[in-house]
């Protein structure tokens, strides 16, 4: 439970009082309780909308939940997709693609990347009919989460001297990245049937292919990297079950 309660301080802004799961331990130990997390985000999100969704204006709405989603971890992810754009786009060597990661402050590839992610979030979300939203609403911090162990199993830790992320690689991550990837599409098939495991598996291709472009640039995954790859699935699965559904419809 402490690793659940860590994964809730770590992942979103929900007040949890006390220092019950603060420690280093418990932080190592939330990697599994990720994809349970994503899901409490989404329980809440999709069913905050499903309540609210007739009564509000389709663009007045979409905005309102990518704000909520945004919101639930304070933009933290954020920060990862704009350091990962400002060096991974930067033409430099691996050491100082590393460094610039480090940089607080954000450069033009960082500003652009933080805009196509949200419109690409907010162009699939705005391209369903209002009563089909919810269920993506509930999928999306659902696919976010669950790609962050993904992530960490797949890859080593690209900074030899350590940093923030280091915690989540002192233990083993395969059996919590089996376990984000069965959830995902679990989950996916629950909310959106055929079609929910259809982008499930679109979405954990995309994110194998985020860690072989992370691979290839930096030589594996930093505390960025696995911002960046939560935003990246998450827009991932609107983007396929925006597709989808505007195919079967057509």
């Amino acid at each position: 439970m402490r690793g659940f309660i860590a994964a809730i301080r770590f992942l979103t802004i929900i007040p949890v009082p006390g220092k019950y799961g603060t420690q280093a331990d418990d932080l190592g130990a939330s990697v599994g309780w990720f994809p349970l997390v994503g899901l409490l985000i989404g329980v809440l999100s999709g069913g905050f909308f499903y309540l609210i969704g007739p009564y509000l204006p389709q663009p007045v709405l979409v905005i309102f939940a990518v704000t909520l989603l945004l919101g639930f971890s304070g933009a933290l992810h954020l920060d990862g997709v704009a350091d990962c754009a400002d060096g991974f786009f930067s033409s430099r060597p691996r050491e100082r693609i590393l460094e610039i990661m480090r940089d607080s402050r954000i450069g033009t590839m960082g500003v652009v990347a933080l805009f196509l992610v949200l419109a690409f979030k907010i162009a699939a979300l705005w391209s369903l009919p209002v009563d089909e939203l919810w269920p993506l609403l509930v999928l999306m911090p659902v696919s976010g989460r669950c790609s962050m162990p993904i992530m960490m199993a797949v890859l080593p830790y690209a900074r030899p001297e350590g940093g923030l992320a280091t915690v989540f690689y002192e233990r083993d991550a395969v059996v919590e990245a089996l376990w984000a990837g069965v959830l995902l599409l679990i989950a996916c098939w629950f909310f959106a049937g055929i079609i929910g495991f259809t982008i499930a598996i679109l979405t954990l291709i995309t994110i194998l292919l985020f860690c072989f472009f992370c691979m290839r640039i930096i030589g594996g995954a930093t505390g960025d990297t696995l911002g960046a790859v939560c935003e990246i699935s998450e827009v991932a699965i609107a983007v396929f079950y925006a597709s989808l559904m505007s195919l079967l419809s057509s």
